[in-house]
């Protein structure tokens, strides 16, 4: 046991900052009594420790809000010694199946016939000392398991001064059948430590009502599944629900499931909310919503960000909860004391770092789409971005890749056109060069994950799959001047095939339409422009006012000073991928690179891509929060821009005061992680080896050639209207063409 808390008291300090001085000036709150709603971590923080163990306990003190609750789920065993633990069948949690092999029994648990390992079987003496925690969740790290699971008393007594307990007794009416009974358990106790008791059963709160001292433990009802029907009554919970005055007499409150206030639709939308929570407060009730957990998907109204469906709770402008049941304490915490009543703060002026949209908001809409950029601009991107491709006729366009398989419908239309093009990519594609402009307009967009799915990739908002239309380049920079956004940035892509092999120039296209657009001409909008291929770097270095951009493709661990200073000469930031600053083992940090300070040493800011919102993507150590991983990067390791493709999620950060660290009156601050804490105190026989170390970033991979004079190579006319895309071709030449083109159709048809 004390071995456990060492090291789980030394990791508290290696992840955590020490916490300020409180807020003096609390915001008002629509909740029952005008305070702040209850953090309550449910079996601790049992978002990332099994569920109820020591570590799960211990870590909420230290990483959520000072006065945050443990819910305990109370467990008996068959001598009535209470100890915490979610599940009535024990399993799944603990080692107890390893312990007793042939103690698997059946129970009639409220009308339903149960299977498994029960404490009730067991004396405590025979059970506890050796029954250890394991993790029952499989998005959740098994490398905790092990743990000592905690009696009640030990809840109680966590830390000093003594926690807020919350005790939820689910099986009251089982236990009693079997000769065993909670309510005297607690009558022993004294309910001391407890401040509150749940319950789904009416009777056992009716039982302890007149017992219970009201001032120093609530009593709260627990509704089950609208569907489910209450022991003592016989009624269904959405029944009783119509009835709150009738609950008022037994207990100062109800915990629901979090949908029976906001309501989902089976296509995973929000719908309006209830008047629940208005309706429980008329009546004196407070009312506590229980279900949250960052990796359990919820509406897509929340684009996967945890701290968005919180404040749909307690920052809506109608009503707030008195407090929410979540597995993720941390995140909890954020929203409540950095995020709620903060919707009309501004982002300090200077010296924050810069959100790049990422084929503007590709989480929510079809990258490079109109709608995908307007929704970043409203999410508050300083910068968006265009990946240029070009169609078969010269326009140039936006869209992540020249492959149209990715984001569009291509595939019923021009599979026949699919071909093999090992200079762009490993595999077989259907490629926008091989196709005219007004064939790619045919096309509707195609919203999917980013992500590849063997990698975490999640469904997006399927509401918004083919919604929007794709902007040629020219469309793209009208749109960025009338927004007045920040700036732009301009990625080229595969520009020497295109000009040796497709006769397609797409370096004099972007520098056209950039001039076109008086951009080159003008110091308001930021304009960067960014490749992989210092020859095309090389080309706008004519032009002082734009700020270019080298992609370091590959993953590497280290950019010794020969390599920088070579990238030094063609560009004045770089774009890093994640892995090549944060590195990991089994989805839990392990070290940060030098990558960072290596090119803030040449003077080179540092980008970092491309940031996602969906839990699989981030390591444990950021806890499934975005957030947390974005404090991580611009607090911890100071890069100069996040490329994401959640811009809100970014913009809300930095709108909030907890990311501000010259503030120095925060309850909650927003801080950034330890590299390799979490692998501290991991079971090692529960992670696979490390791998190899990323190579260090080599100089002579750095300098590409000349690029390639544009080939002649016939192509259709491009459209009247795209004449002012700056592909650089002349109408003369291209209605000369196309009249050939016809000419020699009529001659063959002749014949």
């Amino acid at each position: 046991m004390i071995k456990y808390l060492v090291v789980a008291f030394l990791l508290i300090e290696l992840i955590t900052a020490q916490k300020p001085p409180a807020n003096p000036a609390p915001p008002s709150w629509l909740t029952l009594n005008g305070e702040r709603p209850a953090v309550i971590a449910r079996g601790g923080f049992s978002g990332l420790f099994p569920d109820s163990s020591r570590f799960a306990y211990d870590f909420v003190g230290q990483v959520s809000l000072p006065d945050s609750i443990l819910y305990c789920d109370l467990q008996l065993t068959k001598d009535g010694v209470g100890f915490c633990q979610s599940e009535l069948k024990l399993d799944n949690s603990t080692n107890i199946a390893l312990l007793f092999p042939k103690g698997q029994k059946s129970y009639n648990v409220n009308g339903k016939d149960v299977r498994g390992w029960f404490a009730i079987d067991y004396l405590a003496d025979a059970l506890l000392p050796n029954l250890t925690s394991a993790q029952n969740v499989l998005t959740r790290p098994n490398a905790f398991d092990g743990q000592p699971l905690l009696l009640v008393e030990d809840v109680t007594s966590i830390s000093k001064p003594p926690p807020r307990v919350w005790l939820n007794v689910q099986y009251d009416l089982f236990y009693n059948l079997q000769k065993i009974s909670p309510a005297l358990y607690l009558e022993d106790l004294r309910f001391a430590g407890i401040n509150y008791i749940s319950s789904p059963e009416i009777g056992f709160l009716k039982s302890i009502a007149a017992k219970v001292d009201k001032v120093r433990t609530k009593l709260v009802l627990r509704f089950l599944e609208p569907e489910a029907v209450e022991p003592t009554t016989k009624q269904a919970y959405g029944e009783i629900l119509k009835n709150l005055a009738a609950i008022k007499p037994y207990a100062s409150g109800i915990l629901v499931p979090k949908t029976y206030i906001w309501p989902i639709n089976k296509e995973m939308y929000l719908m309006p909310p209830t008047t629940l929570v208005n309706d429980a407060h008329k009546e004196g009730l407070e009312v506590y919503a229980s279900g949250f957990a960052n990796d359990s998907p919820g509406s897509f109204n929340y684009s996967y960000d945890p701290t968005a469906e919180y404040l749909q709770f307690i920052d809506n402008g109608q009503f707030s909860v008195d407090g929410v049941l979540t597995d993720f304490a941390p995140t909890a915490s954020e929203a409540i004391a950095c995020l709620a009543h903060n919707k009309n703060a501004s982002r300090p002026q200077k010296g924050h770092p810069l959100i790049i949209s990422h084929n503007g908001a590709s989480g929510d809409y079809t990258g490079c789409t109109d709608l995908a950029y307007d929704k970043a601009v409203t999410d508050g991107a300083d910068v968006i971005d265009c990946s240029v491709q070009m169609s078969k006729d010269g326009v140039a366009f936006c869209l992540d890749s020249a492959d149209l398989l990715g984001d569009t419908t291509a595939i019923t239309t021009f599979m026949s056109k699919s071909s093999s093009i090992p200079e762009i990519q490993p595999k077989n594609g259907i490629f926008s060069f091989d196709l005219t402009w007004s064939e790619i307009q045919s096309l509707k967009p195609q919203l999917t994950s980013s992500i590849p799915q063997d990698m975490g990739g999640l469904p997006r908002n399927p509401a918004n799959k083919d919604k929007g239309k794709f902007l040629t380049l020219v469309e793209f920079l009208d749109f960025a001047k009338a927004k007045a956004v920040t700036g732009v940035l301009i990625n080229v892509l595969n520009a020497p095939y295109l000009a040796s092999k497709k006769g397609l120039d797409i370096v004099g296209a972007v520098t056209t339409a950039l001039s076109n657009a008086t951009l080159d001409k003008q110091s308001t909008q930021q304009v960067m422009i960014q490749s992989d291929d210092t020859a095309v770097l090389a080309k706008f270095k004519e032009v002082p006012k734009y700020r270019r951009v080298y992609v370091i493709k590959d993953i590497i661990s280290d950019a010794p000073k020969p390599s920088v200073d070579e990238i030094k000469k063609y560009a004045d930031a770089v774009d890093v991928r994640r892995p090549s600053i944060v590195k990991s083992t089994a989805s839990f940090l392990s070290n940060f690179t030098k990558v960072v300070e290596e090119m803030h040493a040449a003077n080179l800011s540092v980008h970092v891509s491309t940031l996602y919102n969906e839990y699989t993507t981030l390591a444990f150590d950021f806890f499934s929060d975005p957030m947390i991983e974005l404090a991580t990067l611009i607090e911890g390791l100071k890069v100069d821009a996040v490329v994401t493709e959640y811009p809100a999620t970014a913009n809300a950060y930095l709108r909030s005061p907890c990311s501000d660290p010259t503030k120095t009156n925060l309850e909650y601050p927003i801080s950034p992680v330890e590299a390799g804490a979490l692998l501290e105190i991991a079971v090692p026989q529960a992670l696979p080896p490390s791998g190899a170390p990323a190579p260090a970033l080599e100089a002579a991979s750095i300098v590409d050639p000349p690029l390639p004079p544009v080939s002649k190579v016939d192509s259709p006319a491009a459209p009247a209207d795209q004449k002012k895309s700056g592909s650089g071709r002349t109408t003369t030449t291209s209605v000369c063409l196309s009249l050939v083109v016809v000419l020699l159709s009529l001659v063959l048809r002749a014949h």
